[in-house]
């Protein structure tokens, strides 16, 4: 119910698209109210295209080259996955044929669902899923429908609305109104499987102490 979409998207695409999908907290898929959901694509679309993709020593450049050059065949292998089985490419879906290298377009794709590879397995990469729901109940069991547990967002005009859905997430961080971000004050964790332990905060910083116990009879 967030009713500043533009803002919404251009938070999910730096949330997405930040080191070119490649860090642990990315956004992995989106899920849209119906009553939001083609006005959201279009915003989160135009602001994708907006990015520039280039050489990573050039200070305008927004997307440079991937950590692993096989990850564009996982990108590639998702995106035809998702097509066959009925969704749209809204941009996106290759490598750029101006550059050499582990290059990918950053890649929206809509009318998606749990069926497809991008939805369902992990990503890393500059590829993004955005699933229209048709309530907060569906919302909660798609987000629920997934063997990792990172982090999870809500965006939405109040709290209170956000609150119930943040409760029932198993993630080890839950966001509202931003996402991909991490504190030194609170603990980082994940649940399923993602992360093991926890590091920051005091809980992080006992993961990487050694107590001595001492067992004594007398």
């Amino acid at each position: 119910d967030n009713s500043d979409l533009d803002s919404v998207a251009e938070d999910l695409v730096e949330g997405k698209f930040w080191n070119n999908g490649q860090s642990c907290c990315a956004v992995e898929r989106i899920y849209v109210h119906h009553s939001h959901y083609e006005e959201l694509v279009k915003l989160f679309t135009e602001k994708t295209k907006s990015l520039i993709i280039g050489d990573p020593k050039d200070d305008s450049t927004f997307l440079g080259p991937l950590a692993r050059p096989e990850a564009v065949n996982l990108l590639q292998a998702q995106t035809q996955d998702a097509l066959s089985k009925g969704a749209t490419l809204e941009c996106g879906g290759s490598s750029p044929s101006q550059f050499k290298g582990a290059y990918f377009k950053p890649t929206v794709l809509s009318n998606v669902n749990h069926s497809m590879s991008v939805m369902m397995d992990e990503s890393f990469g500059p590829i993004i899923g955005i699933q229209s729901v048709s309530s907060d109940e569906e919302a909660v069991k798609l987000m629920l429908d997934t063997e990792f547990g990172l982090s999870s967002a809500v965006f939405s005009d109040s709290y209170e609305s956000a609150e119930s859905i943040l409760e029932e997430m198993n993630s080890g961080t839950v966001y509202w109104n931003c996402c991909d971000r991490v504190s030194p004050n609170t603990p980082w964790s994940g649940r399923n499987h993602s992360g093991i332990g926890s590091t920051l905060s005091y809980m992080g910083i006992r993961a990487f102490t050694q107590p001595k116990s001492y067992q004594i009879k007398l």
